[in-house]
């Protein structure tokens, strides 16, 4: 049997669920970033137009980190529906 979750058929899905949930998991972050540091050491919070992506602004550096933990779990997703699918090619030759 072939394996039929190869990352060019599942990118949309990963694209969506790992972006999603990476995010989610991003802001979280942030927002514990935020309550235990406050704005530390970051002059400007960074909450208009572009100034809301610059990582030298508080704002920026959450963006960013949300970006960041999105694009892993999008990786994270498609390996391991790579491998599961393979594991399903596996067991059903």
């Amino acid at each position: 049997m072939v394996n039929n979750l190869t990352p060019g058929k599942t990118f949309l899905v990963t694209l969506v669920a790992g972006v999603t949930t990476g995010m989610g998991n991003g802001s979280v972050f942030g927002a514990a970033l935020m309550c235990a540091l406050g704005r530390g050491m970051f002059d400007n919070w960074g909450g208009w137009g572009s100034q809301a992506y610059d990582p030298t602004t508080f704002q920026g550096f959450i963006n960013w980190c949300m970006i960041v933990f999105g694009f892993a779990f999008m990786a994270i997703m498609l390996i391991s529906l790579n491998r599961h699918g393979e594991l399903e090619a596996a067991v059903a030759k």
